[in-house]
């Protein structure tokens, strides 16, 4: 039933990264994709917290050397307290935190408490994420978000009353029925909160969604193009005056501040998924857990990974593929970095891209490398695409 993937059987690279999916939800909204869950029992949320340090246990601490942890899902926050310190301690035992510089837990802005905020701090977690999304309450009723404008606030108070400094709030534009004038005043509510890391993201309608499926049958209509990207660059602007510069395609950051974690993505580097639907990889293979929470506990309960999709990419497709995922930092992509890590002169591979797509003004190229520039921003994932090719 589940592909022979062993943590033997990948690179002895070291990982650097590791993420755990938490999947359980209160609710489901409607622009989702991320597998969730809803209505879940404390005993079920036991169980999990057991299937996922049975997992980590498979690896048995080999080369798994974190710098950073990302706990994602779902909501993190709705596992109950004493499961996640558990989690936490157990995932210590497992696994070398000696080296670990951030870790960051996803939070909705409805279920955090000062008790939990400082238990989370007391375990060791450093950086707190909540996804407000808009201070709008038109826009979070189309997002089908389950909680009040004023709840953000108040959790960030709580999270900071706990120590924490490092906070990211999330946000999203292009939300249908959304105009300019709203999404700037979401983002003046933003900036008023006073944090130094921020994520703005573009709605997108993934296959089958509720959302989607709704837009297909004419429910509502979706924002037009032109004022999506007027909304991403209005708030490039605004945050750049701010100090809160673009370090990456949907994300803002005061110099030092930037999520290392998403860094670490977006560099190519090795990292290890626990949970349902959790994406690993390691030394150029890829694989996707089941996303399924009883498959997934089904395999740990066999002992095996529960590894679904498992791909091993050749050399050309992990150049190609650095080269898309650098190009959404603001530095792009370095010719000397990229040759020391693929054994590719991306000025000779990409020789005939690199012509093309500076003089459509898409991209600059220097001595040092290439980047997007604000035209190449408008199609950057069409851009990155053209990277994609055999060498």
């Amino acid at each position: 039933m589940y592909p022979q993937l062993t943590p033997g059987g990948v690179p002895r690279e070291e990982i650097v990264g590791l993420y755990v999916h938490i999947p359980f939800c209160f609710h489901k909204c409607h622009y989702c994709d991320f597998y969730s869950i809803t209505q879940q029992s404390p005993e079920r949320m036991r169980d999990f917290v057991d299937r996922v340090l049975a997992e980590a246990g498979q690896w048995g601490g080999a080369y798994v050397r974190p710098r950073t942890i990302f706990f994602g899902g779902g909501t993190p926050s709705l596992l109950p307290m004493g499961e996640m310190r558990r989690l936490i301690g157990g995932l210590k035992e497992r696994f070398d935190f000696s080296l670990l510089n951030e870790f960051t837990v996803e939070a909705n802005p409805a279920t955090v408490t000062l008790e939990y905020c400082q238990m989370l701090k007391e375990a060791g977690v450093d950086r707190l994420s909540f996804g407000a999304q808009s201070f709008n309450p038109a826009d979070l009723k189309m997002l089908e978000r389950h909680h009040d404008p004023e709840d953000v606030p108040k959790s960030l108070e709580m999270a900071r009353g706990a120590g924490f400094e490092r906070l990211n709030v999330d946000l999203i534009y292009a939300v249908p029925g959304q105009d300019l004038a709203s999404w700037e005043a979401t983002l003046e509510e933003a900036i008023g909160l006073g944090t130094r890391h921020m994520s703005c993201y573009g709605l997108t309608y993934e296959l089958n969604t509720p959302m989607a499926v709704k837009k297909r049958l004419g429910h509502f209509v979706g924002a037009e193009e032109s004022l999506e990207l007027q909304m991403m660059h209005r708030t490039r602007e605004r945050l750049g005056t701010l100090g809160i510069k673009a370090y990456e395609v949907s994300n803002y950051a005061v110099a030092g501040e930037e999520c290392r974690h998403n860094l670490m993505y977006w560099r190519g580097e090795n990292y290890l998924a626990l949970g349902p639907s959790g994406a690993s990889h390691v030394g150029g293979w890829r694989w996707k857990n089941r996303p399924h929470l009883g498959e997934w506990e089904l395999a740990i309960d066999a002992g095996i990974l529960p590894a679904a999709e498992v791909e091993v990419l050749s050399a050309d497709r992990r150049a190609g593929e650095l080269a898309m995922l650098m190009l959404r930092l603001t530095p792009g992509v370095d010719f000397a970095d990229f040759k020391g890590r693929t054994g590719y002169d991306a000025r000779e591979v990409y020789d005939a891209q690199l012509k093309q797509l500076a003089g459509g003004g898409l991209i600059i190229v220097d001595e040092r490398g290439f980047r997007l520039t604000e035209k190449g921003l408008n199609v950057a994932d069409a851009v990155a695409g053209e990277f994609l090719v055999v060498v």
